[in-house]
């Protein structure tokens, strides 16, 4: 799904505009991907691992959400910077495509400027569009109390709980989390 230009204003006054990803955002959402692996905890990979993605790899994966009629990405781009991204990926079988599941990341020092509400609230206005979806889901770590607190605001609610679903590389064992945001019709 092709999502036009959003423009709108950071906390600190600088512009930003969210829109779907191109070919020319590849190197920045590499980058991207890069370093918030290693700016916290509570992302899925270390930076090392993020040599799985690879320039084919994020054009094939751009092509395809934006030639989908239902899935979309977002990216954050400040400056003509890569500085985050979010996901909304309908579930297709018959059983399960009334949910969607939402991810986002975004570089550390674009935390508090509205970058995350202001993709949230297009997130769900695409679930919101779309009949089949009724809620929205995600997870966050143990210990994640800026992404929970978030992900509440945006009226999600604890739905469930792996126990130690992830091990930090000093042993540390983390609860995963999931939250779901039903779309009221």
């Amino acid at each position: 799904m092709i999502i036009p230009e959003i423009a709108f204003t950071l906390k600190d006054g600088r512009k930003a505009v969210l829109r779907s990803p191109r070919d020319e955002d590849i190197p920045g959402m590499l980058e991207c991907l890069y370093v918030t692996a290693g700016e916290t905890e509570f992302i899925l990979r270390y930076p090392e691992e993020c040599g799985k993605y690879t320039p084919e790899g994020e054009k094939a994966l751009f092509d395809s959400l934006n030639a989908s009629p239902n899935d979309a990405m977002l990216l954050c781009l400040v400056d003509g910077k890569v500085t985050g991204n979010c996901q909304i990926a309908w579930k297709n079988s018959i059983k399960t495509r009334h949910r969607a599941s939402v991810a986002i990341g975004l570089l550390k020092e674009y935390w508090n400027q509205g970058i995350g509400t202001r993709m949230f609230e297009e997130m769900i206005r695409i679930a919101e569009e779309n009949e089949n979806i009724l809620q929205m889901e995600l997870e966050f770590i143990e210990g994640n109390t800026r992404a929970r607190a978030l992900y509440e605001k945006m009226g999600f609610r604890i739905t469930g709980v792996k126990p130690n679903a992830v091990r930090l590389r000093d042993g540390t064992l983390l609860n995963e989390y999931s939250m779901i945001r039903e779309i009221k019709r």
